[in-house]
């Protein structure tokens, strides 16, 4: 009898689902999803995907239930802070004339759902708290031991556990330490309804992103929900190294007194600006009962992805900030392709594996390097600057959305060549 071939996931997030998904769909691979959380995370705000990921999910077969969940919205708005509108654009308009996928904003917790219900239907187990603590590594096989005691063998490891990933660090990239970016970020999502009427029409505009830049930082509100009846709000800038909690994951707000705090600080912020999405800033904040706090860790460039019969996928391998939207897609991309390497690979064989693995590396390193380098570029916009050095930062930001807008070139966050990007056809 031919012997079933097995991989360990370890990761129940959106990389560690969407790989067992992969390897489900287009190999005869057994995948078994451990997660170190007791349930399914709440954790989260809303994420951005852009026409790469939404293509990776179509060939999923999720790309439709996951539009009905999210806001479709790909309009860029950059407003002043003294009530003008500087510039818009749509952020993937030639992608999806090109490729026919546009932009999602979804709630992190509805993009989990949707994956979580596909691996039910796949009949993928997962397995929840449960906490890796060491693993095997063997020509013949690797096998993975939990603390409470219970062990797993496979084939293979498959890495999806995040930027504080322990198979990296356990086994594969002992050294490779996360390092903080040096910015921080505040948000939450509030219904509509609780803005208030007033303040209900001018959110009802509210498609894509709008965004302001402030002395302290970028303020940014979004739609998030399929019924345009939710709002995601954003405030990223330089925070220093926070000297004691947990500064890993973020953490939530929930005290009173702590939230009025951040009101107050936001609200000075704020304080200089003016017109009806300045009062839709003030409103929001004004509105918000839980707050989100996430220091921006990310990962140095240059890390092993990969070692014996583990490999490193998404936050796991490459975590870089979020501001160019593509950690999402990063860790697609890395699915598929792991599954196009495995696919008719004979896994008992190591040589083949370490040589899947390095064309792994080979064909993904160029473009995510690239892709973190723009994210952390992008990042410059939020740091801190005076009264001047806000005014440039709005021409330069001013004048580059208009020569785009003139010769037809739509390119936010990152280039429209890498949003029609496919890794399919990514040659090996």
């Amino acid at each position: 009898m031919e012997k079933v071939r097995k991989a360990i996931v370890i990761g129940g997030g959106p990389a560690g689902l969407s790989t067992a998904l992969r390897l489900h769909q287009t190999t005869d691979i057994s995948c078994t999803v451990y997660e170190l959380r007791p349930e399914p995370t709440t954790l989260g705000g809303a994420i951005g995907i852009f026409s790469n990921g939404m293509r990776l999910f179509h060939r999923l077969g999720l790309h439709d239930e996951l539009l009905s969940r999210g806001s479709s919205h790909s309009r860029f708005v950059l407003h002043s802070l003294q009530g003008s509108i500087l510039g818009e654009q749509d952020m993937v308009g030639a992608a999806r004339e090109t490729m026919g996928f546009g932009y999602l904003r979804i709630k992190r917790t509805d993009l989990l759902d949707v994956l979580l219900r596909a691996t039910t239907k796949a009949r993928i187990p997962i397995h929840y708290g449960k906490r890796i603590t060491a693993i095997q590594d063997s020509s013949s096989g690797v096998t993975v031991t939990f603390s409470d005691g219970t062990t797993d063998s496979a084939d293979i490891l498959l890495g999806c556990d995040g930027i504080h990933s322990s198979v990296r660090k356990l086994y594969v990239d002992p050294a490779q330490e996360p390092v903080y970016s040096g910015f921080a970020g505040y948000g939450s999502i509030i219904p509509i309804t609780a803005l208030g009427s007033n303040a209900t029409a001018t959110a009802s505009q509210v498609r894509g992103i709008d965004a302001t830049l402030t002395q302290e930082g970028a303020f940014a509100a979004m739609s998030c929900s399929a019924a345009d009846d939710e709002l995601y709000w954003a405030f990223s800038g330089q925070v220093p190294v926070p000297e004691a909690g947990d500064t890993r994951d973020g953490w939530e707000v929930r005290r009173k007194e702590e939230v009025d705090g951040f009101k107050a600080s936001m609200l000075q912020v704020l304080g200089g600006a003016s017109g009806d999405w300045a009062t839709l800033m003030r409103r929001v904040v004004e509105a918000t009962d839980v707050v989100k706090f996430y220091p921006v860790f990310k990962l140095p460039l240059g890390g092993a992805w990969s070692r014996g019969r583990c490999l490193l996928l998404g936050d796991a391998a490459h975590a870089m900030p979020p501001h160019a939207g593509q950690g999402v897609s990063m860790a697609l991309e890395d699915a598929f392709l792991a599954a196009r390497l495995l696919k008719d690979l004979p896994l008992a064989q190591q040589q083949q594996l370490d040589d899947a693995f390095a064309t792994y590396d080979r064909v993904r390193r160029p473009r995510v390097d690239e892709i973190a380098k723009k994210a952390a570029s992008n990042a410059d916009v939020r740091k801190k600057t005076g009264p001047v050095g806000l005014r440039i930062k709005e021409w330069v930001i001013w004048a580059f959305l208009w020569v785009a807008w003139a010769t037809g070139r739509q390119s936010v966050g990152v280039e429209q060549r890498h949003l029609v990007y496919d890794i399919d056809a990514a040659k090996l």
